[in-house]
């Protein structure tokens, strides 16, 4: 046995025993979901603003918040970001001023107040912040009214509320609820923040914007929007009434909100708003339940905007599958139960675009009952052996299928969701954030499910349909864009193994000109290495040094159509095979986003998820070689 591939083999037992070491005893396995410093700072906003008594707490999302600053007092939302972020340092600022574990005049606050001064004070902030930073009594609600009548209107209308993506509705009714009652709760430890911007404004357009693009035609949707501000007051109040509806019918079994944070966090301003009283169940529940969602990542106090378990274990026991691991294995087995019991069924949001399909995906966190995703569903079908629960695995298989958009591609948490007039919206990322398009990665992702658990392949007219939607939005360099991951390595990987996986031949142009593009971005040390910076400019933008999660990616990619001996894999695998790689910067370097421009993600979990794929899909051709 040659010495690269015992190298391989030690890995892989490595990989596996920390896994079978970390497994919980229900079968799950709970990595660290870590996301920017932005739910340390509104819930500990939120708490001192209630007068919340639980000040260790508050000091330990504070000291969270403080473990991030770089020297110059400022933010990033990831470590390439060369200047500092306005909006993340704004968060950290306020954060911790508003815990009263640091005060003013402290040098490190000093130093990020003159940096968010130097960047034009709070008006080139994110919206989001803006709104809590209003909600606080910090800053000026915007001279707008949301028409809430809006969510009154029923689906058979041409545009509607349900046109925008669950994401987006799941945050925008309590938050329009809370702008339009113009409801403060005053924060007792941040008397104000004048200091910081003495010229705050109430302009709309620019409190909702803070790219200050100015080149779109949004003469129909403002058209639109007139008409609605028209509807009687009865209507109004209506909307205000649906709105909190919605909001109550859409809590989970631990009080929180859809399981995100940020929605809770924003709900319980909203009720406030509405009169609901601070001390009422409803309250109390979601604060305990935004509470329990306070893990450490890296032996930093962090704040998940919500458990990624099912993700994780889902995908963590696909590559132990692929791996070796026997199926009838108990890693294997206690983890297929664990999905098993969080398999949807009930009739939720995705329902309203796709209503004659039968409830059966999965969404991602541990208590997620409201919406299931087409990306977590793929990967527990994958995941869960067919033979263990073959009815819960069908009606999975079922549900994924009927989620195809008209365009032939994949979107993440509902069909048919792409509305122009939403993405016109005059909000900072409208386009990505209000509207739940087709995607190259959860297009792939899905074939790659469909080809490897259910069989079918490019003959098949939903797979060819798909196949020829990614063809059709191939990049001119051969990449693929990979909305929810970083980035063109992300939806390049998820392109050609969801191709191979329904039989897409390596002659395909498609393919060769990917594989090409791959190969003509690795470093020289055999590693790939994209930077976040990838999904703000839309172009492929290369990190200084490679990652482990990002050459795994590129490896496996490469691995479905190139031979195991060519130079470019040897260097790769050796990279990957590296101990040195499994720390510092080459380990933690974000691959996920939630929302480009303010909220980056480093799953926990994926290097060891992706580097055990792909290590056992070199093995696995490896053999194939040798049988020839």
């Amino acid at each position: 046995m040659s010495t690269i591939q015992e190298k391989v083999r030690s890995r892989q037992k490595k990989t596996i025993a920390l896994l079978r070491e970390k497994q919980n005893a229900d079968g799950s396995w709970s990595f660290c979901f870590e996301g920017p410093i932005l739910t340390n700072a509104f819930l500990i906003l939120l708490l001192t603003s209630l007068d919340d008594k639980d000040k260790e707490l508050i000091a330990k999302l504070a000291k969270g918040i403080r473990a991030k600053q770089r020297p110059d007092g400022t933010f990033t939302n990831y470590p390439d970001e060369r200047e500092g972020n306005v909006t993340a340092t704004v968060q950290g600022y306020v954060g911790m001023l508003a815990s009263g574990l640091y005060r003013r005049s402290d040098a490190h606050m000093v130093q990020a107040e003159r940096f968010i001064i130097s960047k034009g004070g709070l008006r080139n902030v994110h919206f989001m912040t803006k709104w809590m930073l209003a909600a606080s009594g910090l800053y000026p609600w915007p001279a707008l009214h949301l028409p809430l009548s809006f969510l009154v209107i029923p689906p058979s209308f041409p545009l509607h509320f349900y046109q925008f993506s669950t994401y987006a509705r799941i945050h925008f009714v309590p938050m329009a609820v809370t702008l339009n009652k113009r409801f403060t709760l005053k924060n007792p430890n941040v008397p104000s923040l004048g200091h910081l911007d003495r010229h705050m404004t109430k302009n709309p357009f620019t409190w909702l914007r803070s790219d200050q693009e100015q080149d779109r035609d949004m003469s129909s949707l403002l058209a639109h929007w007139k008409l609605l501000l028209h509807i009687p007051a009865s209507f109004h109040e209506l909307g205000l009434r649906t709105a909190k509806t919605y909001m109550l019918d859409r809590i989970e079994e631990d009080g929180t909100l859809y399981s995100y944070a940020s929605a809770t966090i924003f709900m319980v301003y909203s009720l406030l708003a509405l009169g609901v009283s601070r001390h009422s169940p409803v309250i109390r529940k979601a604060l305990a339940g935004t509470k329990s969602l306070l893990t450490t990542c890296d032996g930093t106090p962090y704040l998940e905007n919500s458990t990624s378990t099912v993700w994780d274990t889902a995908l963590l026991s696909y590559a132990l599958i692929k791996s070796g691991i026997s199926e009838n294995d108990q890693m294997v087995t206690c983890a297929a139960r664990f999905l098993r019991e969080r398999q949807h069924t009930k009739i939720a949001d995705w329902a309203v675009h796709n209503p004659h399909a039968e409830p059966g995906g999965w969404g991602f966190s541990r208590i997620n009952t409201n919406n299931p995703d087409c990306d977590d569903t793929a990967a527990v079908l994958k995941a869960m052996p067919r033979k263990l629960y073959p009815a819960s695995w069908e009606r999975g298989l079922s549900w994924l299928l009927s989620m195809q958009n008209k365009d032939g591609g994949f979107s993440a948490f509902e069909k048919n969701v792409n509305h122009p007039l939403i993405r016109l919206l005059p909000l900072e990322s409208a386009e990505e954030a209000a509207v739940d398009p087709s995607t190259s990665d959860l297009t792939g992702r899905v074939l790659r499910c469909l080809g490897e658990t259910a069989g079918l392949r490019s003959d098949h007219p939903q797979i060819e349909k798909a196949v020829q939607w990614l063809i059709d939005h191939q990049e001119q360099d051969g990449s693929w864009y990979g909305r929810w991951g970083v980035c063109y390595i992300y939806g390049t990987w998820a392109a050609l193994t969801g191709m191979k996986a329904c039989g897409v031949s390596q002659n395909h142009p498609a393919v060769k000109k990917a594989v090409r593009w791959l190969k003509s971005i690795q470093n020289d040390d055999g590693s790939w290495g994209e930077s976040c910076k990838s999904a703000e400019v839309k172009s492929y933008v290369p990190l200084s040094h490679g990652t482990v999660v990002q050459t795994a990616w590129a490896l496996e990619a490469l691995l479905q159509y190139e031979r195991p001996h060519h130079l470019a894999v040897i260097k790769g695998i050796h990279f990957l095979i590296d101990d040195h790689h499994y720390e510092g910067t080459p380990l933690s370097y974000p691959a996920g986003i939630g929302l480009p421009k303010q909220f980056y993600i480093r799953y926990h979990s994926y290097p060891y998820v992706f580097s055990l794929l792909t290590l056992s899909t070199f093995m696995k051709e490896i053999e194939k070689e040798a049988d020839k």
